[in-house]
């Protein structure tokens, strides 16, 4: 049975955060190259990591509890 995706603006930014940082995961772990690492570098780079793991946390929530994914 198919299910329609119903998130708000916050979910929204979350399921991008998480593509973002899939998307990055998967070059470093083919090429090893960590593309937000070399955009951004040192801290900034860290601060967006923990963006996208808050994220994950985020969709993760939603899932289970709230069942809109």
């Amino acid at each position: 049975m198919k299910q329609d995706i119903k998130l708000d603006k916050w979910g929204w930014i979350a399921f991008i955060a998480l593509l973002v940082g899939g998307i990055d995961l998967g070059i470093y772990g083919l090429i090893h190259i960590d593309i937000i690492g070399t955009i951004l570098g040192g801290l900034l780079s860290r601060l967006v990591y923990i963006v996208i793991g808050v994220a994950a946390g985020y969709i993760l929530y939603l899932w289970v509890y709230k069942k809109s994914l």
